[in-house]
Order: structure tokens, then C-alpha cells, then sequence
């Protein structure tokens, strides 16, 4: 169910932004300037079309920076997680028999689940890192700055609209959430294992042999 909410949140993200260049002779100007963007985040490839306030020669700009390798690695992760959890819970109902066969499923298991932790933790750091850069980017004020017309003081730039970041910064939450779960799952799966069961075996065998020992050792003495 996290999963699921980390890689909705992010990878159906679609946001934008709106500017304002007010230029000193007013018939150039345009008070709406809308830019839009969206998941991958692949923000060079985003253009938009600004009034340089020199006649009406308008000038062709894109959005700097291209973030899509966090948000696709975070996704892949999320789906694959979401993926496996399927699976493995259709196992654990239909297929336990086959599934503590030779202990080869609860191996298997806390290998995967392992493995998973370690990427939700990377992922999410990537994405985290990833996300701050795009709101960065992004920023009204920082994408003013790409506008030539806006280096004049003479003409008013300001930003409108502001890009809502809320369910981005809510996909960063939910991956550090399955990180947590992932990992704590981790002693649960382990305990299936024969390695936990070898390891509860070794000690009342030891036990039991200093026992017989201590006995012979008694009955020598008589």
C-alpha cells in the first residue's frame, strides 16, 4: 500500500508555474506566462516563450536541469516493491507448502527483502536530493532570472503562481515509510529461515554435551 502511495505521488505529478514581465513600454508586456512540467522532471525539455521588451521579438527559453533519473529510479522501486509484495502474499496463501520446501522461499525472501531496503533507503535519499533541485529550478524567482527583459530595471518582473510541491514532498515521506517497513521486516523474515533455526539448535546441544560430560566425569569419580 505504501508502494503504491510513493510512486503515485510522484510519478502522476504534473505541476506549473505563471509570470508576470510588465515591460516599460507596456505593449510588449505579457502578464501571463505559464510553464508547465511534469514526471520525469526532465525540466531542459520544458520551453516557454518570454517578451524580451524590444519590439516584438519574443525570445525562446527552457527550464534548467534534468532530475529524471532520481524520479524514475524511485519509481522503478516503488513498482517493483509493490510488484513483489503481490507475489510473495499470493505465495504465503496459496503455495505455503512449497514455499517452506528445503527452506528455499524464506532464503529467498529475506534476501529480496533485504535488497529492498537498501534501494528504498538509496532511492528515497536520491529522490529526496532530486526533489529539492526541481524546486530549485523551478522556483519563480530563479526563472525570472533566464529573462533577459527581467535584467532591466526598468520593466516589472514577478511571479504569479508558485508550483504546488505537496505531493512530492508527501512521495519523499512514503519512501522513507517503506524503507522503515522493509527493514523492520527484515528480523521477521529472517526468524523463517533455517539460519535462525540452526542458530537456536547449537546451544541446547552444547548444553546437553557438557551435561554428559559432567556425568561421566561423576560416575568415573565413583
Amino acid at each position: 500500500l505504501f508502494a503504491i502511495f510513493a510512486f503515485a505521488t510522484c510519478g502522476g505529478y504534473s505541476g506549473g508555474l505563471r509570470l508576470s514581465v510588465d515591460c516599460a513600454n507596456k505593449s510588449e508586456s505579457d502578464l501571463n506566462i505559464d510553464i508547465a512540467f511534469a514526471y520525469p522532471f526532465r525540466l531542459h525539455q520544458v520551453n516557454f516563450d518570454a517578451p524580451t521588451c524590444e519590439g516584438k521579438r519574443r525570445e525562446k527559453l527552457s527550464l534548467i536541469g534534468d532530475f529524471s533519473s532520481s524520479a524514475e529510479f524511485f519509481v522503478t522501486i516503488a513498482v517493483f516493491a509493490f510488484l513483489y509484495s503481490l507475489a510473495a502474499t499470493v505465495v504465503y496463501i496459496f503455495f505455503q507448502n512449497k514455499y517452506r520446501e528445503n527452506n528455499r522461499g524464506p532464503l529467498i525472501d529475506f534476501i529480496v527483502t533485504v535488497v529492498f531496503s537498501f534501494l528504498w533507503l538509496v532511492g528515497s535519499s536520491a529522490w529526496a536530493k532530486g526533489l529539492s533541485d526541481v524546486k530549485i529550478a523551478t522556483d519563480p524567482d530563479e526563472v525570472l532570472l533566464l529573462m533577459s527583459a527581467c535584467k532591466q530595471q526598468s520593466n516589472k518582473c514577478l511571479p504569479v503562481r508558485s508550483p504546488v510541491m505537496s505531493s512530492l514532498n508527501t512521495s519523499v515521506v512514503f519512501g522513507f515509510l517503506n524503507f522503515i517497513l522493509w527493514a523492520g521486516n527484515i528480523w521477521f523474515v529472517f526468524k523463517e529461515t533455517g539460519w535462525h533455526s540452526s542458530g537456536q539448535r547449537h546451544p541446547p546441544d552444547t548444553m546437553e554435551k557438557q551435561s554428559s560430560s559432567y556425568n561421566q566425569g561423576g560416575y568415573n569419580q565413583d
